[in-house]
């Protein structure tokens, strides 16, 4: 049997491919997985929903309870109802809900790079065209002039990610205004993934949910709540646009897992403390990280401001996937900048999500291997 062009053409996640090259002693740098314990406050609600019984279909858009709480919990950007929020499969799920529901074949999509790898591959299911744009270097924030200059009449929509995964780069103020004016002088929606909104260290979060006049806007509970395998996310949007979205949605899966909504709202009172708490764990791995890399002779990162990811660039004539599959044969995981576009290449991730230890370790190999390709 042939599988259809458009899946054929799109190549596997290379995050996933350093993930199947760990050896049972490697340190593994390379996923975006919180090792933290989530809030028992979620464990105990979903494990009391599904022990009542609630194991059932539910809405297509989430149980009422949660979209109501989660528009409460988002009040500080917006004020949203219930009516502006979709309980989702995860957040990639929702990015790929939203691309299919207003992508048409031949639409362009402006996606960031280094960017998170599903977006040209979720455009390209949609039939669309994805198109790159480039990140400040260091800072990593949308390169505004590159957009506008990429902006066709083909444009139908522009992905924003803050705080970023690979680069955990953050939208100041000024980028984020700018977007927002390009928007609306083009009519070119945005898709803002704001999924590591709750980790950001040095600055303020700018979110999209303040503008759902032009924006479709998608977090989560996964990297939040540290329950990556419940895979749960949310879509926030205008309601003149969310039945479209939960039709698209109801083919897509019938209705999110029952249980584990329970679970994130029962949780909801506690995240304050919770978040605080973790990204003052956060915030010291990334100090960490941070000065162990610059150390390195041929190596440089500028603190991070968000999520809990280090996109370090070197000196070395080679290329990231090449380097990266040298690491991992010395026991270090990672992930190679190439994998998040052509703007990524000379980049390595690094995820800081793993403790202290791990990270040391990691970087006692980094520091190794680097060397010992210098001297060569």
């Amino acid at each position: 049997m042939k599988v259809s062009d458009r899946l054929g053409s799109i190549p596997m996640s290379g995050i996933r491919k350093m993930f199947d090259l760990a050896g049972p002693d490697s340190v593994n740098l390379g996923l975006g997985e919180p090792d933290l314990c989530p809030p028992k406050e979620a464990i105990d609600g979903m494990n009391r929903a599904a022990a009542e019984g609630l194991n059932k279909y539910g809405p297509t858009a989430g149980i009422p309870e949660l979209r109501r709480g989660v528009a409460e919990w988002f009040s500080g950007y917006a004020d949203l109802t219930a009516d502006n929020i979709m309980i989702t499969p995860s957040g990639s799920s929702a990015l790929l809900e939203i691309t299919q529901a207003f992508i048409d074949p031949g639409d362009e999509v402006l996606v960031p790079s280094p960017g998170f790898v599903i977006y040209s591959p979720h455009t390209r299911l949609a039939g669309g065209i994805p198109v790159e744009y480039k990140l400040t270097e260091g800072d990593f924030v949308p390169d505004i002039d590159d957009i506008t200059s990429l902006i066709t009449k083909k444009t139908k929509m522009i992905v924003i990610n803050s705080p970023s995964n690979p680069t955990g780069g953050v939208l100041d103020k000024a980028t984020y205004k700018a977007i927002l004016d390009l928007a609306e002088d083009t009519g070119v929606m945005i898709l803002s993934d704001e999924v590591y909104d709750a980790y950001v260290y040095d600055d303020e979060h700018h979110s999209f949910m303040s503008h759902l006049d032009k924006a479709v806007v998608v977090n989560g509970f996964s990297k939040m709540m540290a329950v990556t395998g419940w895979r749960m996310g949310l879509i926030c949007t205008g309601k003149e646009v969310m039945n479209d979205l939960v039709k698209m949605q109801y083919h897509v899966c019938a209705s999110p897992n029952m249980p584990a909504q329970y679970g994130i709202l029962n949780a909801l009172p506690v995240m304050d403390g919770y978040l605080k708490n973790a990204r003052d764990v956060f915030r010291a791995r990334r100090d960490l990280i941070t000065k162990r890399i610059n150390e390195i002779d041929g190596m440089h990162i500028t603190p991070p401001k968000g999520a809990f990811y280090a996109f370090p660039s070197y000196d070395l004539d080679m290329r990231s996937e090449e380097l990266a599959n040298i690491l991992a044969g010395n026991g270090l995981i990672c992930t190679p900048g190439s994998s998040f576009g052509k703007y990524g290449e000379g980049h390595l991730r690094f995820s800081y999500a793993a403790d202290e230890k791990k990270i040391n370790a990691g970087m006692d190999i980094l520091e190794e291997t680097i060397g010992e390709l210098r001297r060569e």
